[in-house]
């Protein structure tokens, strides 16, 4: 699973249920929206959010849904679908929060309990600032307590192809010192640093984070949250926070099957921003946290701005005009179709894309299952073609479908469902490109 569906999947159903029942509404008063708010109010409690935080939640959307501007509008319901969308994303933090960079040399210091995923958040965090943010970051290993984690840093650095600065198992805090030293002299623009983390906060590990932070004057101090700790999670961030005053909070293991909650208690409750989300295990597998986007996920319209983004860090520009001008044209055939599969593949499991869609729950498309093996499938027939017969479609009768099912080691039946599909699928590009297609939401 990735982008925090798996999370978010349970309380998200709960509240569209509770909101599609006044979407027909005339007419919104204290009655008919008193059993929605009960529903919400449920749904919110249920997925672990802070009973204070969901007393406050709905009290503003009652408050907001029985106001002037919502008697006077045409369609009530949708306004009201609207104020709980947006007391969603005040919740999460109203305003993307962005990750402090500052030249020549920028120094973040990654702190959190044992187990809750920092030294993989550094690795992750890393490949972002040179992927997407185009610097040279330097990862420091100062967890010299935990077994191998000064090994497992090392691993990443060699996977990641991004140096790690090491004095094996010496004094943190110098460590710490001489890596921004070293920084420094060797061109590096962004030094992360890799602390030792225990099973609970205790005055030990403060003071040595502490005085780390005396040494290297941090930009940043990003504490890593395991999403799995529910409620304490504020009790986390509040004990770290009091102690070495937090710029941001990293919220990892989003694509386990937790509730949901602290996400959305964390903000509210401690005013610390989470500037980040670990949505898997990938490597590539941590997202800028973005309120407005997490809140239309959650109440299924979509995130195509995370789709676009994810496509273009990972498609060919090139091939994806070539293949727009076709589609433009008329031209598009097999051989293109080929190309944008081999695109595809890049961006990880289809269902994941589809459920970014608007209305993805409504279509069903939340619950799709694509097995590799079917695209696998799809290859084999056209690469069992000839060129010729990849541009021009049109040539293949039955004799050269029964050649292509033979070639491919599957069924007639097949080739021909695949014929079907893509001549269905240029009668869809048709219509888009005629401006007349209509979205089924």
């Amino acid at each position: 699973m990735e982008n925090g569906d798996t999370m978010f999947e349970n309380l998200g159903e709960r509240l569209q249920n509770a909101l599609n029942k006044i979407k027909g509404y005339g007419k919104i008063t204290d009655d008919n929206i008193s059993e929605v708010t009960r529903e919400i109010r449920l749904a919110l409690l249920e997925a672990d959010v802070n009973y204070k935080v969901v007393k406050e939640f709905i009290s503003n959307v009652k408050a907001k849904a029985l106001g002037e501007e919502v008697q006077k509008s045409l369609k009530p319901g949708e306004v009201f679908v609207k104020i709980v969308r947006d007391e969603l994303v005040d919740l999460l933090g109203k305003e993307d929060e962005p990750l402090i960079v500052i030249k020549p040399l920028t120094v973040l210091m990654m702190a959190g309990l044992q187990g809750s995923g920092k030294t993989t958040t550094v690795g992750k965090l890393a490949l972002l600032l040179r992927k997407k943010y185009g610097l040279k970051p330097l990862m420091v290993a100062c967890d010299v307590y935990r077994p191998a984690a000064i090994d497992q840093l090392k691993q990443l650095g060699k996977e990641l192809n991004i140096e790690v600065y090491s004095e094996g198992k010496k004094d943190p805090v110098e460590i710490a010192k001489n890596a921004v030293e070293y920084a420094k002299k060797n061109g590096f623009n962004y030094v992360l640093i890799d602390t030792a983390g225990r099973l609970h906060i205790d005055e030990e590990l403060m003071i040595e984070l502490e005085n780390i932070i005396k040494a290297t004057n941090p930009n940043e101090i990003l504490l890593v949250v395991d999403s799995m700790t529910g409620q304490d999670a504020v009790n986390v961030i509040e004990g770290f926070n009091s102690r070495l005053g937090l710029t941001g909070a990293v919220l990892t293991k989003l694509d386990g099957d937790t509730k949901g909650g602290a996400a959305l208690s964390i903000r509210h409750l401690t005013d610390i921003p989470i500037k980040f989300i670990g949505v898997s295990e990938k490597m590539d597998g941590l997202e800028k946290f973005h309120p407005e986007r997490m809140a239309n996920r959650i109440l299924d319209m979509g995130d195509l701005m995370s789709m676009v983004e994810k496509a273009e860090a990972l498609l060919d520009d090139e091939e994806a005009m070539k293949a727009a001008e076709k589609m433009q044209k008329g031209k598009f055939d097999l051989e293109d179709f080929l190309i944008q599969l081999n695109q595809m593949k890049k961006l990880g499991p289809l269902e994941n894309i589809l459920k970014m869609l608007p209305g993805a729950k409504k279509m069903g498309l939340n619950n799709i299952n694509i097995d590799p093996k079917q695209m696998a499938h799809i290859e084999a027939i056209i690469l069992s073609m000839t060129p010729s017969e990849r541009r021009n479609p049109d040539l293949l009768k039955a004799s050269r479908k029964r050649r292509i099912a033979a070639g491919s080691g599957r069924t007639v039946e097949e080739v021909n469902r695949l014929l079907k599909q893509f001549e269905q699928m240029k009668v869809m590009m048709k219509k888009f490109k005629n401006g007349n297609f209509n979205l089924p939401f």
